[in-house]
């Protein structure tokens, strides 16, 4: 005899389960997706709740495969320290680099969709680009999704998504259009070129193709832990954890009125 759901329970249409199969929102498991969907398929129609067009299967693509990686940055270093520290907890490790996925480093795009939504939304869009980009120089505040510290003038990969995003007939193309408008914007008002990063980007065709600003930071966090586990895969076979801890210990000297060990000592 089954069990009735309370009054006013929450209800979910993610996934159900019996002795006999499984479903993903109302696709059969086994008979439905299993050896006929690929990966990004699946994953759009379960975040999204609808079937994935060919043009959303590319952006994203494009997307995930962009942010997956950018070297020893902080989430990368964060889970190469970690697995040195438990090489037993591969999951903690790459989590422990996930949670560097935020305001400052990869998750930006929530914070630049944010924007570029106001702009979109307002009846002169020119003049709030002007307006968010001269308050922002005002406060001295970072621009999401705009500026790198290692691509200059111009970001290569914003360059390539925002030209994809140009080829796609089904796009709109409202959210690339207030990406550049702000950019322009920007430039104006700092005198200079300031390039639109890969986040930028990334705000703008997530943005075409429907997904809430408020999830955007989830296709980082699917991205990115894949490029951390291959950092994890690389720290087993090459390790450099140990390497990174010992150098900053000798790059940062201790100050203090205590003795600090001399190079090479425990």
């Amino acid at each position: 005899m089954s069990q009735q759901a309370p009054k006013n329970a929450p209800t979910t249409r993610l996934c159900a389960h019996s002795l006999t199969g499984m479903h993903y929102r109302d696709a059969d498991l086994v008979e439905d997706l299993l050896g006929k969907k690929t990966f990004t398929e699946v994953m759009f129609a379960q975040i999204m709740g609808r079937e994935a067009r060919p043009v959303d299967l590319r952006i994203v693509d494009a997307v995930l495969i962009t942010l997956m990686e950018h070297g020893l940055t902080p989430s990368a270093i964060a889970t190469r320290l970690i697995y040195m520290s438990a090489p037993e907890n591969l999951q903690g490790a790459v989590a422990s680099g996930l949670m560097a996925v935020g305001s400052q480093f990869v998750g930006t795009m929530e914070n630049c969709a944010g924007l570029l939504a106001r702009i979109i939304e307002a009846s002169d869009p020119a003049a709030e680009a002007r307006a968010i980009a001269q308050a922002h120089r005002a406060e001295r505040r970072s621009l999401p999704g705009f500026g790198h510290h290692l691509h200059k003038p111009d970001d290569p990969r914003s360059i390539k998504l925002l030209a994809l995003a140009d080829a796609e007939k089904d796009l709109a193309g409202k959210w690339t259009g207030a990406l550049r408008l702000f950019g322009q914007a920007i430039d104006d008002t700092y005198g200079k070129h300031i390039t639109i990063n890969a986040t930028g980007a990334t705000a703008a065709l997530l943005g075409e193709i429907g997904v809430p600003t408020r999830l955007m930071r989830g296709f980082a966090v699917i991205s990115r832990a894949a490029g951390l586990v291959s950092h994890v895969a690389e720290e087993q076979q090459e390790p450099s954890g140990r390497y990174i801890w010992e150098t900053i210990d000798h790059a940062i000297p201790y100050v203090g009125a205590g003795k600090p060990a001399a190079h090479g000592e425990d």
